[in-house]
């Protein structure tokens, strides 16, 4: 009888947990799992892969650097025969993904060859995408770049934030992983390249890259907010020196241009842009609590103010 093959994981978020169960449920032969502590200044919204790993009674590591020369002798030593990444954030070397012999394989939160890269769920709500997916592909010294195994579509709905589709997205990694692994436990998983004229690849999105250019059009903005809103660091602008976040909003076919970042009404709140208008249904003065817009402007705005900048 074949011997079921060694598996060992990097992962980290939800995804991760999810993955890791769904192998568990297929008794899988998980040897090892290696993830990240977690970032004091990071809102951490999702359940733990050291803790779901640690109860199944699975090794856990968390090195700083998984490509140190010791972790790799560590993981040498664990034999694998397949690695999975699931949402792990640091590159893995060559040298690793070299070792099993049944391959080294990558869930992305896309539908590759598109949305290569980091927060690749925030960027597709950000420009305003209609659909994204979990794809399985494997794992080659370029970032999201190897042959795909397996994928699964999602729809964004035009009410989406980027935690609504995380969750689809984290369900659709899950179906994608419970097709494939029987495939690849056997060696017989299909493999298709990705069209690299159809790639396109983000970079991560800092708390910085939230700050509101109300020179772009309403619609953008809407997408800016739902983006970064909960449980990520939001989109903000500035209230004279007062950083303000926004965390719901609408867009409005009302203002347009000459309007930009104008107060055209306090109830509801409503900011203009390039084109159209925004309404601003959650609000929060930094250091203050999170209020309704209306709320927020009848005792921090009045009408014809001009919002954006620091000088403002």
């Amino acid at each position: 009888m074949k011997a079921e093959p060694r598996v060992l994981l990097a992962a980290y978020s939800e995804v991760g947990v999810v993955c890791l169960e769904e192998l568990l449920a297929q008794k899988a032969q998980v040897v090892g799992v290696f993830t990240h502590a977690d970032d004091q200044f990071e809102e951490i919204w999702f359940r733990s892969v050291a803790r779901t790993a640690a109860e199944a009674g699975i090794p856990v590591f968390m090195p700083e650097n998984i490509n140190a020369a010791e972790e790799i002798e560590r993981i040498r030593g664990l034999r694998p025969d397949i690695l999975f990444s699931f949402y792990y954030r640091k590159l893995i070397s060559k040298e690793i993904l070299d070792i099993p012999q049944l391959g080294a394989y990558n869930m992305h939160g896309s539908l590759l060859p598109r949305y290569r890269g980091r927060a690749c769920v925030n960027w597709a709500v950000l420009k305003g995408e209609t659909q994204t997916g979990a794809t399985l592909h494997v794992m080659t010294e370029k970032a999201d770049a190897g042959d795909i195994l397996d994928q699964e579509a999602v729809p964004i709905e035009f009410t989406d934030t980027a935690q609504d589709v995380f969750w689809k997205v984290r369900d659709a990694a899950r179906k994608v992983l419970a097709r494939t692994w029987p495939l690849l436990r056997e060696g017989r998983a299909p493999r298709t390249p990705q069209d690299e004229s159809l790639a396109t690849t983000f970079g991560r999105r800092r708390p910085s890259d939230g700050l509101i250019d109300w020179n772009r059009s309403a619609l953008e903005l809407y997408n800016l907010v739902r983006a970064v809103t909960h449980p990520f660091p939001g989109a903000f602008s500035f209230i004279g020196e007062r950083k303000w976040f926004i965390w719901k909003a609408w867009p409005l076919e009302s203002g347009g241009k000459g309007q930009e970042g104008k107060v055209l009404g306090l109830d509801p709140l409503v900011i203009g842009t390039r084109e159209g208008s925004l309404r601003i249904d959650r609000c929060q003065a930094e250091g203050e609590p999170e209020t309704d817009g209306a709320d927020f402007a009848s005792r921090s705005l009045r009408p014809g103010q001009i919002l954006g900048g620091k000088t403002n």
